[in-house]
């Protein structure tokens, strides 16, 4: 249920930021380019302000594998005078959901430097004592190293009408004295990560950076002007299983980039040229009486690594058994498209999961949580 307040999003996450800055003495803003923590930033940047906390700190963990229009919009930002810069250049490896025999990109690899889809930044980050080389586990890893007994708390832009889970994530469970829309890094040591702007839509997003004349990065426009729909409107790396379509673009937009890119990693050309075809059909092909024999089909000729195969046909059992049959087909298009990409992690099983318990055999628990790989 939802519960309207008479203050505006705006005024209600202004307030969530004060009181963040009044209960941490860190305070640390994640940013990446896209227009939820272009707001989160600006509006940090305004309490920071207020409260005499400037310059404000700003994280940004650069893949390597980036639209280089992001980073020229990450440079702008990390120039601003108020900002205290956190890039962070370091080795971690990303997966590469364009192809299932080269599966990983090794960011910023130490002696290959001349594979480097760019040179680094003379003020970024350039070491990695954290103890983990993959991204999800970096911040978390850094505010330990970092501020092994002092509070901290990251700003983010994660918003609960992104998707079910994290509507249930931001409104079901205390972070922190009373407030559900974050997530607990180490509470121990006083180590938390908020979501002020939880409760604001895509329009809110918009209407704030036009109103306030905020700069945001302009591939925006640039999938406006190609169609893109506003849900596929990514500005992450562009190997990821999420993103992997906005590498249809790629060469028209970012011409240079794409060229780099194909030399760096194997299987973005074929994506490209394969365009929808790399991805569910809309029908199912003649030869297969069901989805779910296509699925099991391509599980057997396309991922060739043994392992990644019998995680993939226990993960997919299991959730065969879990839901009801009902949205079996629409269970089995989504085991194809975790195929296609090889997201043998489990990305998009999560996602469904959380999405459809409803439809689980046993409604106590759909089995979110179970899909993870480790």
């Amino acid at each position: 249920m939802k519960i309207y307040l008479k203050q505006t999003v705006l005024e209600a996450a202004l307030d969530r930021i004060r009181w963040l800055f009044d209960e941490f003495p860190n305070v640390i803003v994640n940013f990446s380019g896209g227009k939820d923590s272009t707001v989160t930033l600006n509006l940090a940047l305004q309490v920071a302000e207020e409260k005499g906390r400037l310059p404000l700190k700003v994280a940004f963990i650069d893949q390597e594998a980036e639209w280089q229009t992001v980073i020229d919009y990450v440079r702008e930002i990390m120039a601003d005078p108020r900002i205290e810069p956190q890039w962070f250049q370091v080795p971690i490896k990303l997966f590469n959901a364009a192809s299932a025999d080269d599966e990983w990109l090794m960011c910023w690899e130490p002696g290959k430097e001349d594979q480097w889809m760019r040179p680094k930044e003379p003020n970024s980050i350039q070491t990695n004592p954290y103890g983990t080389d993959r991204f999800a586990d970096l911040f978390d890893k850094q505010l330990r190293h970092d501020y092994p007994r002092e509070k901290v708390v990251r700003l983010a832009g994660v918003r609960a009408s992104e998707s079910p889970a994290r509507l249930k994530g931001l409104t079901s469970f205390e972070t922190y004295k009373g407030e559900t829309w974050g997530k607990k890094v180490d509470p121990r040591r006083g180590h938390f990560v908020m979501y002020p702007l939880y409760d604001w839509r895509d329009s809110d997003i918009w209407k704030a950076i036009h109103e306030h004349g905020w700069a945001y990065c302009p591939l925006y426009d640039y999938y406006f002007q190609h169609g893109v729909p506003i849900q596929n409107m990514r500005v992450s790396n562009l190997h990821h299983e999420t993103a992997v379509k906005n590498l249809f673009y790629l060469q028209e937009i970012e011409g240079d980039t794409w060229e780099r890119l194909t030399r760096r990693l194997n299987g973005i050309n074929t994506v490209k040229h394969m365009r929808d075809d790399f991805f569910i059909p809309r029908e199912l092909p003649w030869m297969f009486e069901s989805w779910g024999e296509y699925r099991d089909y391509l599980l057997e000729h396309l991922i060739d690594n043994p392992d990644h195969k019998a995680w993939f046909r226990k993960k997919f059992d299991r959730q065969d058994e879990l839901y009801v049959p009902e949205i079996h087909e629409k269970l089995h298009k989504m085991h194809i498209g975790s195929i296609l990409v090889n997201d043998y992690h489990g990305t998009k099983m999560s996602t469904f999961a959380a999405s459809n318990g409803r439809y689980s055999v046993n409604r106590g628990g759909h089995g979110g949580h179970q899909i993870k790989h480790q």
